[in-house]
């Protein structure tokens, strides 16, 4: 099937009007397995609502979003504008928000993001695209704010409101806090907001304070919503927004009382649902394959603060799940939850030699494996797996590391400058000063010069070089990728291409390995995590049929927000307290990450920290369980790869 042909494939979700509301959900809400597919779908409704429209010569009024969210849908419709003829000539526009101060040509500007994403590319006239103003001050943002509602209102309304969500629940920027009749105005970013919004801006203090937004009143006075949500990072607010009660502090669940609203989240997003998560509580006749009863054990387990072992049936029966024990007992049900747990466990993740490996997770054969180790950025393979890559290279393995990316945006500017100094008081030379010159003379919005970029990725480069020695790993087996799409010099990062997959192929081929290691982290399905495992996936795909790959097993770790949940773990590799240690000296090898890191995300804590407090979590879950009791663990999933 071509990719044309599957754009138009027919992806039907029931209609909000036929929503029905079960004991947990108060919104209508619609689950894809991916987002683009998602993004897609979307895309085909305000398509079709545009032509409807037009048809009756009606101009179709939509308001739209910014954010990472909607971007596949605008790629969509740029698409169906160019290559299927779809018009915008009668749409108007009204956007939610925008930062404040913030200049229409600056690069974060959602002026600017709106006119890169969607404007630029279509027939839609200039006078009817309408975005808030970032520039005004004093009585005039108050004129503007009023007139921009009375001019939604002299176009009939919003006929579509595109939306996403934010981490604190807001809608725009509609903060909590915010009320359920309010309309256009200015408004205090949550720090959380701020904290999200930090990559793009390099670094938080580099985030406005405030806002101009479009009113909870407007949005749900809109005659359709569609609310886009991507992404594990969303997981927890879209239950507390779906299954939640209506609260002015997670503004979001307003929409609770909206007739034509629906949440388009992809499985991720949709994880932490109650009939995702625990879908024993919504669904008496389940269906029990091993996934799904590990998950109950497991949850039920921490509900009861109980081992597996000690679980009754009356436990079972108390928290619906006696179809468990249709077809056995507790005690043997127990037993193999125990036993499927205690097989995870593994001090040889590159197997174990001489051994039976009928219930380990890896092979023992070969002894000694070709492995690598891919690492998005050049400090995640010893956040998320120091203690394991460490284990690899002590057990006689044959260690690659790969960095994908340069990393060389998460150097500051004072980082950069340090080191550019340095490099002037030992020679002297034109090139440090011209260094120098570029860093103090750079302007908030400006991109870094080649010269800088290339400083700040060497930066990054001798650090990780520092942490793999400190490992004992040959500089030989380093491996520097600097793939094409991250090398814009901008947090904007291109798609990902051939020459990206060629780079990767190439690695592959050459290492010929048994195992790989890759983040399978899902949070931001748009960020440099996702495109990287993307770019594995499809490396490997493309290289299936060779020989050395049909040996060739994938493993995922996550990064240093999440772990994998416990039922989906397939290897838990304990480190001793000297391993955990040793593993916090190679991630202080990655200087410029330390003490104020510029992408540190909603948690203050220091990668470190984060890594070390999530292994040592991991291990008191299976010591509560009934497991034995290790300082530390390390977690991994095998993916099986398909064509």
């Amino acid at each position: 099937m071509t990719a044309a042909a599957k754009r138009k494939k027919s992806i039907t979700y029931k209609p909000a009007g036929q929503f029905e509301e079960t004991r947990f959900e108060k919104i209508h809400n619609v689950v894809f397995e991916s987002s683009n597919e998602a993004s897609i779908r979307v895309a085909q409704e305000i398509a079709s609502l545009i032509k409807r429209k037009e048809k009756k010569g009606e101009t179709c009024v939509l308001g739209l979003a910014t954010g990472s969210s909607p971007i596949k849908v605008y790629e969509e419709l740029v698409r169906m504008h160019q290559e299927e003829g779809l018009s915008f000539a009668n749409v108007v526009t009204f956007n939610l928000d925008e930062y404040l101060p913030m200049e229409k040509e600056n690069v974060q500007s959602y002026h600017y993001f709106m006119h890169e994403h969607l404007f630029n590319h279509i027939d839609i006239p200039a006078e009817n695209v309408n975005i808030p103003s970032g520039t005004l001050s004093g009585e005039a943002i108050t004129e503007f704010c009023l007139a921009y509602e009375q001019k939604i209102s002299d176009h009939g309304g919003l006929d579509f409101q595109l939306l996403g969500i934010g981490r604190t629940g807001h809608v725009g920027f509609n903060e909590p806090g915010s009320h359920y009749n309010s309309g256009t105005r200015v408004i205090t970013l949550d720090h959380i907001t701020r904290v999200d919004a930090a990559p793009a801006f390099l670094g938080i203090d580099n985030v406005p304070r405030k806002a101009i937004t479009m009113g909870i009143s407007t949005v749900r006075h809109a005659r359709r919503i569609v609310l886009l949500g991507w992404g594990q990072n969303k997981a927890r607010i879209i239950k507390e927004t779906v299954e939640g009660e209506i609260s002015s502090e997670v503004p979001a669940t307003y929409l609770q009382h909206h007739k034509n609203c629906t949440f388009v989240i992809d499985t991720e997003a949709a994880s932490q649902l109650t009939r995702n998560k625990t879908p024993w509580l919504v669904d008496e006749s389940l269906e029990w394959n091993e996934t799904l009863t590990a998950k109950a054990v497991f949850w039920l387990c921490v509900k009861l603060k109980k081992s597996i072992l000690s679980l009754t049936d009356k436990d079972y029966n108390d928290n619906g799940m006696a179809g468990l024990l249709t077809s056995q007992d507790s005690y043997d049900l127990n037993i193999r939850m125990f036993n499927r747990l205690q097989h995870t466990i593994t001090g040889w993740p590159g197997g174990k030699p001489n051994a039976d490996d009928t219930n380990r997770p890896e092979r023992a054969e070969p002894a000694k494996k070709r492995v690598i180790l891919f690492s998005p950025h050049p400090d995640d393979d010893v956040i998320s797996m120091g203690g394991t890559f460490d284990r690899l290279i002590e057990q006689g393995h044959d260690v690659h590391v790969v960095y994908q990316t340069s990393g060389n945006i998460a150097v500051s500017d004072q980082e950069a400058l340090k080191f550019a100094e340095i490099a002037k008081g030992i020679n002297g030379s034109e090139n440090a000063q011209h260094l120098i010159d570029s860093i103090k003379n750079k302007k908030e919005g400006d991109h870094d010069v080649v010269e800088v970029r290339r400083l700040k990725g060497n930066i990054r480069r001798g650090e990780s070089y520092a942490a793999t020695r400190y490992l004992s790993l040959p500089d030989s087996n380093v491996h520097f990728l600097d793939l094409p799409f991250y090398e814009t010099g901008t947090v904007k990062k291109n798609k990902l291409s051939d020459a990206d997959i060629d780079i990767m192929m190439d690695i592959i081929s050459t290492v010929k390995p048994h195992q790989v290691y890759a983040a399978g982290d899902l949070a931001d399905p748009h960020g440099t995590h996702k495109v990287c495992l993307d770019a594995v996936f499809e490396s490997m795909r493309r290289l299936q049929n060779e020989p050395y790959m049909k040996n060739c097993w994938l493993w995922l770790y996550r990064g240093a927000w999440h772990e994998w949940e416990l039922h989906e773990i397939e290897m838990a590799v304990p480190m001793s307290p000297a391993q955990v240690l040793k593993k916090r000296i190679a991630i202080f090898c990655h200087q410029s990450q330390k003490d104020g890191v510029m992408f540190q995300g909603d948690d203050s804590r220091e990668f470190w920290m984060r890594a070390e407090e999530r292994n040592k979590a991991t291990a008191e879950k299976y010591r509560s369980l009934g497991m034995a009791d290790y300082a530390a663990m390390e977690a991994f999933v095998r993916y099986r790869y398909e064509a």
